[in-house]
């Protein structure tokens, strides 16, 4: 198991106010995102990844009145990842009598900025988790920080990829290949008003090629947007009837029924 580790040292981690409570074993892994804004800039810029940590930190120990960071481990979009509290040590993130069931792993995404996790970072995510089941005797959940406790964390994307089985990219996981979705073409598909152009046109053809009963002329009217809610549901995201980057990426890589 290779896991490019960033300990506490390397990112000039402040030493906790208190002891950790030990933690012996859990059922595995919560997943989660910051809730804020992540500035698109850390992706070509490491440093910006070692800062937003460090001000998590701070905001955990002296907003929150934590003894130290709140996560386990951090992972960013360099599939490099933080060492947080670390092996053994009960988080704080999961949500008050929750945290004994599962190691916190948060991803540096966001609810703005970057919202869609990279690749590197989903590898990190799941970097940590073979860390903490090898090293850390968790067992072999994968679940999302709202599974079990009221929060929008870890945004939809992340919670997707999560509800999706959280596949490795690029395939490692054995399983069949993930057919890639295109670039999000950059605007909303929403009804009313009847939205037209050749995006609509591609993301109808490509729910026609899923089963779906939709015409394919690139007009994104009523039936556009029931399709797009049934298609929702059956992801298990918010059925706003709206095809945002979540659900066009979706339209693509997610399980066929």
């Amino acid at each position: 198991m290779a896991i490019d580790l960033v300990s506490r040292r390397d990112w000039h981690a402040r030493a906790p106010h208190g002891d950790y409570t030990q933690l012996d074993s859990t059922k595995g892994v919560k997943v989660h995102y910051t809730g804020g804004r992540v500035e698109p800039g850390i992706v070509g810029d490491h440093a910006g990844c070692v800062s937003l940590v460090q001000s998590i930190q701070g905001y955990h120990m002296d907003g929150n009145g934590w003894i130290d960071i709140g996560y386990s481990f951090v992972a960013c979009p360099h599939r490099k990842v933080f060492e947080g509290r670390g092996l053994h040590h009960l988080p704080a993130a999961n949500g008050a009598g929750l945290n004994s069931g599962h190691y916190a792993v948060l991803g540096l995404v966001g609810n703005a900025g970057l919202v869609e996790p990279p690749d590197g970072l989903l590898n990190g995510i799941l970097d940590a988790v073979d860390y903490v089941r090898e090293r850390g005797r968790a067992g072999k959940e994968i679940k999302g920080h709202r599974d079990g406790y009221s929060t929008d964390c870890p945004g939809e994307p992340l919670y997707a990829w999560v509800k999706r089985g959280a596949p490795r990219p690029g395939g490692g996981g054995g399983g069949p290949e993930v057919p890639t979705a295109p670039p999000f073409p950059g605007r909303l598909l929403k009804y009313p008003p009847v939205m037209q152009g050749e995006d609509v046109r591609t993301w109808q053809q490509q729910m026609k090629v899923r089963g779906w009963e939709i015409d394919v002329d690139g007009a994104y009217g009523s039936g556009s947007r029931d399709v797009c809610r049934r298609f929702q549901r059956s992801v298990d995201i918010d059925d706003d009837g709206v095809v945002g980057p979540t659900t066009w990426r979706l339209a693509w890589e997610a399980p066929l029924p």
